[in-house]
């Protein structure tokens, strides 16, 4: 009984192997950019969150504003009506 060892093309195992290192430099490629993108996401949710801050700090300076508004209008208001009586006076 002979035994006869399996006939292996080396061309094969070679592309094999550039397959494997191709994919193994994939793999790494992307663990790269999955850390790039890990770390954009952390700073833009950072900036979000300050952006929605400022959002707040904006409607609430609107209120403010005008309210501001309302009491100016309610000045002219009594400004005028003392300005009409000081004419009324001075007939």
């Amino acid at each position: 009984m002979s035994h006869t060892a399996p006939v292996v093309d080396l061309g094969v195992v070679e592309r094999l192997d550039e397959k494997i290192r191709l994919l193994i430099t994939a793999v790494e490629r992307n663990r790269t950019e999955v850390t790039k993108l890990r770390a954009d996401n952390e700073r833009l949710g950072k900036e979000v969150d300050g952006l929605k801050a400022q959002l707040t700090d904006a409607a609430g300076v609107a209120v403010e504003l005008q309210t501001m508004r309302e009491e100016r209008d309610q000045v002219r208001g009594r400004v005028s009506q003392m300005l009409a009586a000081l004419d009324q006076l001075q007939l």
